[in-house]
């Protein structure tokens, strides 16, 4: 298996291509059997969809929007909120397969199209991948999750982030070798020809702050401990929302990066999926980007600048623990980096770069950066969270 990156800041697609496919081809002219690729909201699906399957006729594509830029081994890039990278994968001895289709039955049936798809564009019917690396538009993750567990079971791990935009408008899209969607499943089943290893995580710690969900309905809680999920919250950290509860409910999504409420990942386990708290409801809920169940315990969780610029290097040093694989033996990396956790530290995205590269030294890698991520805790299976780091490392 060998890995390249390419990226571009230029506004102007076939431009910003041709730059990529220079970058690509410097780097080595194996033949490419996947081609991933991150790319901001002013570059259509549809023309770059166009211009890799020219370029690429015989490769599986992966295509995913992401929020104002990207990240490679080679630093931070976004230009006036522009961007696009790709990762070129060269595995002759493996077996991809990308497939895309349309958001359907809350996403369940559309994660069980797409898995299936998937498999069968990878030629390898009835065998479970080695990884599932996953794209879907906001809003249905866990359905998408579940629909592909009901095809390859619960086994095979399943990561990556949910499409984004630049300013969470609905710009997001996707797109394959075939196709492009606004709402949408792309799944790319990984048969690789060498080891991989993944880890998920965040940059935050847990407070003493905790609650039980008693009202909720999908996204929305509307009761902690029997009181208003609001005004509980609000309390949790220190007021910070009296003037947004005070207008009658609004945005809180810069408020609350920092004070995301966690979940325990597993039995005994100090791992947390997280939710971020994106808005209060008129009625005094308190909206999420995840699912939530009436009965979950919650716990307040806090992070800092600093823990979210350092912590993408110690969930790579994770990843490599995991598999007990060297640094110098990787081909490659997928990182996918929570989009409101770059906003929040994105005068200093270089140095989260930085803490990667110390981890996985010359390295190429892609990072996203995206609305929800999915990954794999080893004690509760696959999940989806939000404010966290998922990352894929494979051998060589």
């Amino acid at each position: 298996m060998k890995m390249g990156t390419g990226v571009s800041t230029q506004g102007e697609t076939e431009a910003a291509i041709a730059e990529i496919v220079a970058q690509l081809e410097q780097r080595g002219g194996d033949s490419v059997d996947l081609l991933i690729c991150y790319y901001t909201e002013n570059h259509a699906p549809a023309r770059l969809q166009q211009v890799l399957t020219q370029l690429y006729p015989k490769s599986q594509i992966h295509g995913c929007s992401t929020c104002q830029g990207v990240m490679t081994e080679q630093g931070y890039f976004s230009e006036q909120g522009s961007a696009i990278a790709v990762l070129a994968i060269s595995d002759p001895e493996g077996s991809y397969g990308s497939a895309l289709v349309p958001m359907a039955d809350g996403g369940e049936l559309g994660g069980r199209q797409a898995i299936e798809a998937a498999i069968a564009g990878a030629e390898r019917e009835g065998e479970s991948p080695e990884l599932v690396w996953l794209s879907a538009t906001p809003g249905c993750e866990e359905s998408v999750i579940m629909g592909i567990q009901q095809v390859i079971g619960d086994q095979t791990p399943i990561a990556g982030g949910s499409a984004a935009d630049n300013s969470v408008a609905g710009g997001w899209s996707l797109f394959n070798q075939q196709q492009q969607e606004r709402q949408g499943v792309l799944v790319t089943a990984f048969y690789p020809s060498v080891e991989l290893s993944f880890a998920f995580h965040s940059g935050y710690y847990p407070t003493a702050f905790r609650g039980v969900v008693t009202r909720s309905s999908g996204r929305t809680i509307w009761e902690i401990d029997h009181q208003c999920a609001a005004a509980v919250y609000n309390r949790w950290i220190d007021h910070r929302l009296d003037e947004v509860i005070a207008q009658g409910g609004g945005s809180i999504l810069s408020q609350t990066t920092l004070f995301p409420l966690g979940r325990v990942g597993g039995d005994g386990s100090q791992r947390y999926k997280l939710s971020h708290p994106e808005s209060i409801t008129a009625a005094g809920g308190l909206a999420l980007f995840t699912d939530m169940s009436e009965g979950e315990e919650l716990i307040l969780m806090e992070g800092s600048s600093e823990s979210l610029i350092h912590r993408a290097g110690r969930v790579a040093d994770e990843a490599l623990t995991i598999a007990d694989m060297a640094a110098e033996g990787s081909s490659g990396a997928l990182v996918i980096y929570c989009a409101g956790c770059m906003l929040t530290v994105e005068a200093q995205m270089g140095e989260v770069v930085e803490s990667i590269k110390s981890a996985i030294p010359a390295v190429p890698f892609l990072g996203a950066f995206t609305f929800g991520e999915q990954g794999c805790f080893i004690d509760a299976g696959n999940l989806h969270g939000n404010l966290m780091i998922s990352i894929v490392i494979f051998g060589r």
